[in-house]
């Protein structure tokens, strides 16, 4: 199924303050912390990434999903909420499929782990991420849904990214001086703060 996803991203200090203010907004937990791997796969010369695209399998717990976004028609690369296309779907066994895109001519280009807790609303969702570089949340909803809840969190406008987290590791790199090729826990070790 295909879908306009509006999010944003914001560093967090202190996740468990941030789960508080949540539930003090009526949030409540969907999915409580589990573990999350992500494939990106992409053709030797990265036409994807070129696209600003990505074909990803992801295993989020037990569950196999695949994911497929792109830019939107009228995307605006200024915008205060990144907008694209995403079509997922669930699939039986990802190992398997990525096998078949590694036949088609695509290949393993970046992988990205992280812990994931996932609060929603009657409107959207938070989602907190516990990565090798540090802890994150998405808003992901309508934009005014996004620019009320940020407020209520406390969150400046400043402080929200649209920043893919392929894109956030780039930067980690460049500051930190890592050689690390892909974003997880075994290449760079646990940073990601405990709650």
């Amino acid at each position: 199924m295909s879908a306009v996803e509006v999010e944003v991203k914001f560093r967090v200090a202190d996740a468990g303050v941030l789960e508080e203010k949540l539930r003090g907004l009526g949030f409540r937990c969907v999915t409580p912390r589990t573990f999350e791997r992500n494939v990106l796969y992409d053709t030797p010369d990265r036409r994807l990434r070129t696209q600003q695209a990505i074909l990803r399998i992801r295993k989020y717990g037990e569950r196999w999903v695949l994911t497929h976004k792109c830019l939107t028609p009228d995307n605006d690369p200024a915008a205060r909420h990144k907008r694209r296309i995403e079509t997922e779907t669930e699939v039986a066994d990802g190992e398997a499929l990525g096998t078949v895109f590694t036949q088609l001519g695509y290949a393993p280009a970046f992988t990205y782990e992280k812990w994931r807790t996932e609060y929603a609303d009657a409107k959207g969702h938070c989602v907190i991420d516990a990565t090798p570089i540090g802890v994150f949340a998405e808003l992901e909803g309508p934009t005014d849904w996004i620019d009320t809840i940020s407020e209520k969190l406390g969150v400046e406008s400043s402080q929200l990214s649209t920043l893919s987290y392929g894109r956030l590791f780039d930067l980690w790199r460049e500051k930190t001086g890592s050689t690390a090729a892909n974003l997880t826990f075994a290449e760079i070790g646990n940073r990601a703060q405990p709650w």
